[in-house]
């Protein structure tokens, strides 16, 4: 078993650094979190938990803290963007939790952020240090990895068993590793917002909708305890700002929903303000380790949401890292067999979601063809489709 007389370093509180700190923390290991932020403000608004994902967090004793906020859809609606006829719906809710012992939420980013925050709180050998920033990282030997900490004009010199990339998709720690390539925008951006749910109709506030359109689709579902809907535009389109994420005008959302069922335009009109986020991905296929470094979440291989797995995959690597660091006496053979047990599947899930951003947005003919197809699979044969996904647990 590696040494514990160093911690390991995790550069980023997001998700997944906090989920990575937690199963370490758990596993016997000190850790130490580097986050460039002085405040934790989770960026976005919703995302959705898989049962692969609330197995993990389970584990973790964080599912339990997250339960007040989050919700359990009835189902995924799917409908025609531009007709708004549905075509196909895939259970959810309980039959989930029964087919695969753990459930299917939504939730606002901020509050599994929060929850998992605050387990980490708890734990005494994780040390969060917020407002600072990793620099100079060198091998010191065989042993360690040496690092500069920058926090408020002063600088610190450090010393990790290892050093952990889960910094997002523009990650730093990744710019060391050789034989890397930076994000790169896929053609794909998402105009996300929430709106109250007030008046909203029963069923838009009970499912998880999917609009399909030409260029485009739709996705909302409710967040924050079911008191708000997470709406979220997803289009084709070039990315010209100078930053990944931008304010963006309703202006921009209208157009590109033009001529769409007026539930969704409606929907949309709610809105006070929108965000727009370039969605980027990085090759899940390059190196995730080196020494001992490693990559974890989005800094390995972010990818387009069109599975709703970015979360749950970063949750999954976690878990995944603990374990092969616990059953390994070596550190860098530790980080390897992590790399080694991850990449096929992430691999899997980046290539399927890729795949949807081709079917989702079909148009004409191929889009007539598409939405027959699905009429034809059927609800259970829908939801079959995902057990290669949903049915993973972690290693113990």
């Amino acid at each position: 078993m590696p040494s514990k007389d160093a911690p390991v370093a995790i550069a980023g509180a997001g998700i997944g650094g906090l989920t990575a700190a937690l199963a370490l923390s758990r596993a016997g290991r000190k850790v130490c979190i580097v986050e460039r932020a002085s405040e934790l403000r989770e960026a976005g608004a919703g995302l959705q938990l898989s049962p692969n994902a609330c197995g993990v967090l389970r584990r973790l004793d964080v599912l339990d803290a997250l339960e007040p906020a989050a919700v359990a859809p009835a189902a995924i609606r799917i409908a025609n963007g531009q007709t708004g006829r549905e075509v196909a719906s895939v259970p959810l809710g309980e039959s989930i939790s029964r087919r695969y012992g753990n459930p299917y939420w939504v939730v606002h980013r901020a509050d599994l952020q929060n929850a998992l925050l605050a387990a980490v709180k708890r734990h005494t050998d994780i040390d969060l240090r917020l407002g600072c920033e990793v620099t100079e990282v060198v091998m010191n030997g065989p042993r360690h990895v040496a690092f500069t900490l920058h926090h408020a004009g002063t600088e610190q010199p450090m010393e990790a068993d290892a050093l952990i990339g889960a910094d997002g998709v523009w990650s730093s720690v990744r710019s060391i590793f050789p034989a890397q390539h930076d994000a790169r925008f896929t053609g794909q951006t998402a105009y996300r917002t929430t709106i109250p749910a007030a008046g909203l109709p029963s069923w838009i506030l009970i499912n998880t909708g999917l609009w399909l359109g030409p260029n485009a689709h739709v996705v909302h579902y409710p967040i924050s305890g079911g008191d708000k809907l997470n709406l979220v535009v997803l289009v084709e389109e070039d990315w010209t700002g100078k930053t990944w994420s931008e304010p963006a005008s309703s202006d921009a959302v209208a157009g590109a929903l033009a001529n769409w069922s007026p539930v969704v335009q409606e929907l949309a009109g709610r809105a006070s303000q929108w965000l727009k986020w370039a969605l980027c991905r990085v090759d899940a296929s390059r190196p995730w380790t080196d020494q001992r470094l490693a990559l974890l979440g989005d800094a390995a291989h972010a990818m387009l949401p069109f599975v709703a797995q970015g979360a749950a995959m970063a949750i999954e690597d976690a878990a995944v890292l603990a374990t092969s660091i616990s059953a390994h006496k070596s550190l860098p053979a530790a980080l390897k067999a992590y790399e080694a047990a991850r990449k096929p599947r992430v691999r899997k899930v980046q290539a399927l979601a890729e795949r949807n951003a081709r079917i989702y947005h079909l148009s004409g003919p191929m889009a007539f063809g598409r939405d027959t197809a699905l009429r034809l699979l059927g609800p259970k044969r829908l939801a079959g489709q995902m057990d290669w996904i949903y049915r993973w647990t972690a290693p113990e």
